[in-house]
């Protein structure tokens, strides 16, 4: 994204609490930001990242038989993020069970991926996007301030994609703590 058409700070503090309506028509509490993410009822865009299962994952090789968690995170193994994956494990035989995968995705590396799969005992795939390219694609690629700094990183973002590749549900600017939860009860909606 151009830095001339990025929200100032200003305008982002003061970006309005919205209600996203999820594909069945439940709402999710989010904030919105950008204009970018795939909207709830399009088409979400593939992709092929390598995993931590050793093999290559496609968004369209859960087409017609699962539907997928797709949450972007910024960094392995720092607390939010470990907090973020941590729920999602305790929960993910619940989210099976919904007939749903679960795939994170950060820009680390895949030794850095399993490391923090190990360490924690993740039990989902980790995907690597080093180039950013699937981040880019899905609008979490952002600028980001931090203590006077700019820079470009990983607006935490979770998609709930249904079994025909669509955009069901999406949570932009998470905050970690009961995340999981929401993301469950919007994948049963």
């Amino acid at each position: 994204m151009p830095v001339a058409s990025t929200p100032s700070a200003a305008n982002r503090s003061r970006a309005k609490r919205n209600a996203v309506t999820t594909h069945e028509g439940n709402l999710a509490s989010v904030t919105a930001t950008d204009s970018r993410l795939p909207e709830v009822g399009q088409l979400a865009p593939d992709f092929t990242l390598p995993s931590t299962e050793g093999t290559d994952v496609s968004l369209s090789g859960f087409r017609g038989k699962q539907a997928v968690v797709l949450y972007f995170y910024p960094r392995d193994d720092t607390p939010g993020c470990t907090a973020e994956a941590c729920s999602f494990r305790d929960l993910r035989s619940l989210f099976n069970q919904n007939g749903a995968e679960i795939l994170g995705v950060s820009p680390d590396t895949l030794k850095s991926h399993k490391k923090f799969q190990d360490k924690h005992h993740l039990t989902f795939p980790l995907l690597a996007d080093a180039d950013h390219a699937v981040a880019d694609q899905y609008g979490v690629w952002q600028l980001k301030k931090f203590m006077g700094r700019e820079y470009m990183g990983i607006a935490r973002t979770t998609f709930v994609i249904d079994t025909n590749g669509k955009v069901k549900a999406v949570f932009p600017n998470v905050k970690v703590e009961g995340h999981a939860n929401k993301v469950l009860e919007a994948l049963k909606a």
